[in-house]
């Protein structure tokens, strides 16, 4: 089990609230082998600090020609994706299918930043895996999902690219996470064969929603471990309640 420091975001990223999530996942029952607070042998274990990486991952795939820069806007995203005759389907919480307005455009840059780069998909083509908790998924690019970003204007590569060395840097062999980033793992799948990456096993599950059928998350207050721990819940109880 390897614990990663996703802090990539560093205005949402605090030191306080990693040091709460080693409070939180230890008193709730995580153990972990690898991370900032234990070590490894594939460290650094923050994102923060594993710059280097990414650049690295970037150049290749700009030099591969699987690049493009990218100006629009959000305002210019959420008007195409309302558009009367866009159909492309999406799924929520998913972003829309790119319209590819930008896809034409060339630039030759020493380094990111200043534009958005996407990584182009050849539309048709089919991403198919066996999930472990979900079974055959088969998405296909340029209908379910569209260019996405993989590194972002503000000069943050983006949690497509980041995950995709990481996983590699780490010898990670299993992922579980949740049903809704099933598409994120076709992009994934698709960045990893354009970087000859290895393809971990995944296995996507079912989403904890409160009695409303709401999914549980910060924005709509959900409560966290800690509050559990405030309220004077055991890890035990707490574990009981995801059953």
């Amino acid at each position: 089990m390897i614990f990663r420091n996703e802090d990539l975001d560093g205005q949402r990223c605090r030191p306080e609230f990693v040091k709460a999530m080693f409070e939180d996942l230890r008193w709730f029952g995580v153990e972990w082998q690898e991370g900032p607070d234990v070590g490894g042998g594939c460290g650094p274990y923050s994102q923060s600090e594993r710059r280097d990486f990414y650049l690295g991952a970037w150049r290749r795939l700009l030099n591969g020609g699987y690049l493009y820069p990218c100006s629009c806007s959000r305002k210019d995203l959420a008007q195409a994706a309302s558009a009367p005759h866009d159909d492309m389907p999406h799924a929520n919480n998913d972003e829309p299918v790119y319209p590819g307005t930008c896809r034409g455009r060339r630039l030759q840059a020493e380094a990111p930043g200043g534009v958005n780069w996407r990584f182009r998909v050849q539309d048709g083509e089919r991403v198919v895996f066996v999930d472990r908790g979900m079974g055959r998924q088969t998405f296909e690019a340029g209908r379910d999902f569209g260019d996405f970003v993989v590194w972002r204007r503000d000069d943050v590569p983006a949690y497509q690219l980041a995950v995709v060395v990481d996983d590699a840097a780490m010898q990670i062999t299993e992922v579980v996470r949740g049903e809704d980033l099933l598409r994120s793992t076709a992009r994934q799948i698709l960045l990893q064969r354009a970087l000859g990456l290895p393809t971990p096993d995944y296995y996507h599950c079912a989403l904890m929603n409160d009695e409303k059928g709401v999914r549980l998350a910060k924005r709509h207050d959900a409560l966290s471990l800690r509050n559990f721990r405030e309220l004077g819940h055991t890890p035990e109880r707490v574990r009981g309640m995801a059953k």
